[in-house]
């Protein structure tokens, strides 16, 4: 949510507009999530040892995001964007919900389409341990496209459900760099003993995120504006 915040932010996409790149961009994140899910099923099914690797980078991707506390997204070096733009040429205005339009009787794409792409690739990037965190509990590319499917499309209503309350979340980020950390130990763990009780993993990583998440709210409980402003200032620092 914080992602496509800073992406719509960055494209000045209108709030109306929203509903509909998002739509999209859910979609090709689904169809590039299950090529994810496919080759992360294959490599377990034939080397035991991507076990500690996945596990390995859970663990080393947790650590990296509780010592970046400011989400960073730059558009403009999304490969796929930038392929894209020499082969489309691409409007600088929004033509209502349109992807494509003409100037000048040439084809052009608008930014809208610009958007979906950024939306899809970038969905993907964090992907890239969220898939492996899933693998941690199953082994079925079933049960782990599913996983994904429902959370992407719950992704879309709930962030225009706290769209306005993104900047509260203030210590989100150390609670999911806590619930990677762990799922990784333990994806690593399942494959030296035996897997964890679901009884175990399944309140630390519910505690984590409730903790963070009331830490938060309690954090910025003068209100959202505060936090915003203050955020404001140390981006233009």
């Amino acid at each position: 949510m914080f992602v496509f915040a800073l992406i719509f932010s960055y494209f000045a996409v209108p709030a109306r507009y929203q509903y509909r790149v998002l739509l999209w961009g859910v979609v090709g994140a689904l169809v590039l999530r299950s090529v994810f899910v496919l080759v992360g099923t294959r490599l377990l099914e034939r080397y035991d040892w991507m076990v500690y690797v996945f596990g390995a980078f859970l663990i080393y991707t947790g650590i990296r995001m509780a010592l970046h506390r400011d989400t960073e997204v730059h558009p403009e070096r999304n490969p796929i964007l930038r392929l894209a733009r020499r082969l489309v040429p691409i409007t600088e205005d929004y033509e209502g919900e349109k992807f494509f339009g003409r100037r000048a009787g040439i084809p052009m794409a608008t930014p809208l389409f610009a958007v979906i792409i950024v939306v899809g690739t970038t969905d993907v990037i964090f992907a890239v341990d969220s898939i492996p965190a899933i693998f941690a509990i199953t082994s079925s590319a079933f049960v782990v496209w599913s996983a994904n499917a429902f959370a992407v499309l719950g992704l879309r209503p709930l962030y225009f459900m706290l769209a306005g309350m993104i900047d509260r979340f203030v210590y989100l980020s150390f609670g999911l760099s806590v619930v990677l950390v762990f799922v990784g130990a333990k994806f690593i763990y399942s494959g030296l003993f035996g897997k964890v009780p679901v009884y175990v993993s399944l309140p630390f990583i519910a505690a984590a995120v409730t903790i963070s998440i009331l830490a938060s709210l309690w954090k910025t409980r003068g209100g959202g504006q505060k936090v915003a402003e203050e955020k404001e200032q140390r981006s233009s620092t």
